[in-house]
């Protein structure tokens, strides 16, 4: 705390009385189960937010409700649902229908796939496996990757092959 000059006409700070008047300004401590389930004592529910005797009533405005560990809100969990708790007006569970299948690729997809994919990994084998990477390894490696990436970006389909011929930022096509 900063210090008072002599000749200043205010009473001299009580740093005691200040603490004090914080510290009965929070109310009482709960008191929180004990390791076994039950309370130890009833914790005290007067402070500054006001008196409260039931348990059903709501906090009061500005106050709050300190959970001991373990036994907060957040350990809820909901009961599973079963097919008692619909009645007739319920529309079911919804079941969503199944997925076509996956497009069959062809052959130079795979085989450009499988360079895209081993080249780096041929690379790293050697590396691994502390076998020298010569040059023709090396051309395999990283050309495998250069020709199979290329030949996946020629492949890809375009916006023009679906034949409708849209104008850019027309907007959503429904």
């Amino acid at each position: 705390m900063a210090e008072r000059s002599p000749g200043d006409p205010r009473d001299p700070l009580d740093e005691e009385a200040a603490w004090a008047e914080i510290v009965a300004g929070y109310g009482e401590q709960p008191s929180f189960p004990a390791k076994d389930g039950t309370d130890e004592q009833q914790p005290r529910t007067d402070g500054p937010a006001g008196k409260r005797e039931g348990k059903g009533e709501s906090p009061a405005p500005g106050s709050f409700v300190v959970y001991a560990p373990g036994v907060g809100p957040r350990d809820w969990s909901a009961a599973d649902a079963s097919d008692d708790d619909f009645d007739e007006t319920d529309e079911g569970h919804f079941t969503p229908p199944e997925p076509p299948p996956l497009p069959k690729a062809d052959v130079t997809a795979k085989f450009a796939w499988l360079a895209v994919l081993g080249g780096p990994l041929l690379l790293v084998v050697m590396v691994i496996l502390q076998q020298p990477v010569t040059w023709w390894i090396t051309v395999l490696g990283i050309g495998g990757f250069l020709g199979g990436f290329a030949t996946l970006v020629a492949r890809m389909k375009n916006d023009d092959e679906d034949g409708d011929h849209h104008l850019p930022g027309g907007g959503a096509v429904v």
